[in-house]
């Protein structure tokens, strides 16, 4: 039996060692690949901004001695900006700047007919009892003078038509940026 032990022994002893070992060998893998790639490709960039804007010019009549005021406006469409200004003569303050000159040179009954000009300072003045000044005559020979040529006495329709004269050019040129902006399609109602 000792026999049969011994072997047993050897050949548990024979089939470990004949097992290749796995972990001193190295593994070699083979492969072999074609691949073909095709890309096509559309790039499309859109880049949207607001347009240019028109901006109103400022007009500046800040010194106190001129009788102007200032106007501006603009139009900005898609494609087109239109911007301009100016400025308007304030005919009533040129009128007391010229009298107020006036009678500080000693010169009354001017400075009272330079005012007479108002249909208002008119009014106000024959009301009062004092016409206006008519061709360096005042008081009642003035006030007949007036009543002998009534169409010679101001009326506010003149003072109208002088503020309306500049009204229009400001219209006109509100009216034509306007119909630019509907002829290029940048203003819609």
């Amino acid at each position: 039996m000792m026999i049969k032990r011994i072997f047993a022994v050897l050949f548990v002893v024979l089939c470990i060692n004949a097992v290749p070992s796995q972990a001193n060998d190295p593994i070699v893998t083979e492969s072999t690949s074609n691949s073909t790639v095709t890309t096509n490709g559309k790039t499309e960039t859109t880049v949207k901004s607001p347009p240019a804007s028109a901006i109103s010019p400022s007009i500046n009549s800040s010194n106190s001695d001129l009788c102007t005021v200032g106007v501006s406006g603009a139009v900005q469409t898609q494609i087109l900006g239109i911007s301009g200004g100016g400025t308007v003569r304030d005919l009533n303050c040129e009128r007391l700047k010229l009298a107020k000159t006036v009678y500080d040179m000693g010169m009354k009954v001017a400075a009272v007919s330079i005012m007479c000009g108002d249909p208002r300072v008119f009014q106000a003045m024959w009301k009062a009892g004092t016409p206006c000044p008519y061709d360096g005559k005042i008081g009642a020979e003035a006030k007949a003078l007036w009543e002998a040529n009534p169409d010679q006495i101001p009326t506010v329709a003149d003072q109208e038509t002088k503020r309306n004269d500049t009204a229009k050019g400001i219209g006109y040129g509100i009216l034509g940026s306007i119909l630019i902006g509907i002829a290029t399609g940048g203003i819609a109602f």
